[in-house]
């Protein structure tokens, strides 16, 4: 076996630590009771369990898959095939990308492999088994916006280390994770060659912290210029999260907001629902000028998440006055999410100020170190990192071209990484996409 596959598997196996392909349960907020399934680079065989349907459907077909009382109810194109327990759609290749469109929900695309079953006569349970760091690349897309490599480094290092921290969360119902924010958001692969970017130059990279073990890695939207202490938010203190100041979450999109809220509601939550007497002139004057230089966990005991929660504010983060012309109540509040962890914007300004990766996430989880996987390949890597660095250049340089889906930059890399671990010998007249891709590695 050549050199080249050896150095593909380890790169796939090894920077994951225990890691190589996961399953994720897709549209997991949704209903989906009908699925049109086409293809939009490579083929797929088509499964009933482990028994052959069709092979080698591609470009211009669609599976469509309802869910019924007894299976799920395959068709490709006008070809009925029956009703089946379980059917999945293979892929033949690495670039290989199937387009998913539910009834009534956005149409998304994925790499991988696709299982289908039915979770009752009238929804599908769609589960996306991918690669690992594939998986990841849809993470860092779906959670963190930024133009510089760095800021998606960052989020694949604390992703794939809390991904690799809580593997099993959906064991018992037979994937590992699902697609929203209960797991990590996974809205669609990773289009974007720059985020794919930031997650290969992670590989290899988790978080830990002195004796060595994972962390948990929360990450929030914006801290509004403080981060919280994980008790304060979840009551349980870890020594990695603690409230650091963070100046670098000021004036960014998601740093400041405002709430109007009467003053009869406001008073009336305190009163009804935490027994506080609001006649008191002292209770009733906290509650209307409140104010929060540093964060605090709670207001006259009440605990700050409860008020956030069923106030549905941003953030915990917030002072409290009263408008003298309308006697309404105004919060004014700073920040965006929980605010234990990272703040990603916080993490963008970081970036674009010049800081190293590595500083940043010291800088958002106490004491914590990046734990690098010595069985990574760091050659593979970098030549994976130079290669989609020319795919960045070219879009660049040619802003105004039109490209076709065989142009993406999977399949650019990959249909380049699949020849070469099969051990072919490049032939520029194989097809007229093959000759920009020339490699002496």
């Amino acid at each position: 076996m050549k050199r080249i596959l050896l150095i593909s598997l380890l790169l796939l196996l090894s920077t994951t630590a225990m890691a190589d392909r996961v399953k994720v349960r897709l549209f997991s907020n949704n209903r989906i009771e009908g699925l049109n399934v086409s293809f939009d680079l490579g083929e797929y065989h088509l499964f009933a369990a482990d028994s052959l349907l069709e092979a080698n459907l591609g470009e211009g077909l669609s599976v469509i898959l309802q869910a019924t009382a007894n299976g799920v109810h395959v068709s490709v194109n006008d070809y009925e095939y029956g009703t089946f327990k379980q059917v999945s759609l293979r892929a033949t290749d690495t670039a290989c990308i199937l387009c998913l469109n539910p009834r009534n929900v956005k149409q998304r695309t994925y790499e991988g492999d696709l299982i289908v079953t039915c979770i009752n006569s009238t929804a599908l349970k769609i589960i996306n088994e991918v690669d690992f760091e594939t998986y990841l690349a849809g993470v860092v897309q779906s959670e963190i916006y930024g133009t510089q490599s760095d800021i998606f480094r960052i989020q694949a290092i604390i992703s794939r280390t809390w991904a690799l921290r809580n593997m099993d969360k959906h064991k018992s119902e037979g994937y590992n994770f699902c697609d929203h924010v209960h797991c990590q958001a996974y809205q669609n692969r990773c289009i974007r060659p720059d985020i794919m970017l930031g997650t290969i130059q992670s590989s290899g990279e988790t978080i830990v912290d002195s004796a060595g073990a994972l962390i948990e890695t929360p990450f929030h939207s914006n801290s509004g210029g403080q981060t919280c202490n994980s008790e304060d938010v979840w009551r349980a203190a870890l020594p990695y999260l603690r409230s650091v100041p963070d100046t670098f979450s000021y004036h960014m999109k998601q740093s400041d907001w405002t709430k109007v809220i009467s003053q009869d509601k406001w008073l009336s939550y305190f009163k009804k629902t935490h027994k506080l007497n609001t006649d008191d002139p002292a209770i009733r004057d906290t509650l209307l000028h409140f104010t929060q230089e540093e964060r605090r966990a709670d207001i006259l005991g009440v605990r700050l998440t409860r008020v956030r929660s069923d106030f549905q504010l941003k953030s915990t983060f917030f002072s409290v006055d009263v408008d003298p012309n309308t006697n309404n109540v105004v919060l004014s509040g700073h920040g965006y999410g929980h605010g234990v962890g990272l703040s990603q914007e916080g993490t963008i300004r970081m970036v674009s100020l010049g800081f190293p990766y590595d500083d940043i996430i010291r800088h958002y989880y106490t004491g914590a170190t990046i734990h690098y996987d010595p069985a990574t390949s760091k050659t593979y890597v970098s030549n994976y990192v130079k290669e989609i660095e020319k795919i960045i250049a070219e879009d660049k340089a040619n802003p105004g071209r039109v490209k076709s889906k065989k142009d993406d930059w999977l399949g650019q890399l990959f249909r380049l990484h699949d020849r070469q671990a099969r051990e072919e010998v490049f032939d520029p007249t194989k097809t007229e996409l093959e000759n920009d891709w020339q490699y002496s590695w």
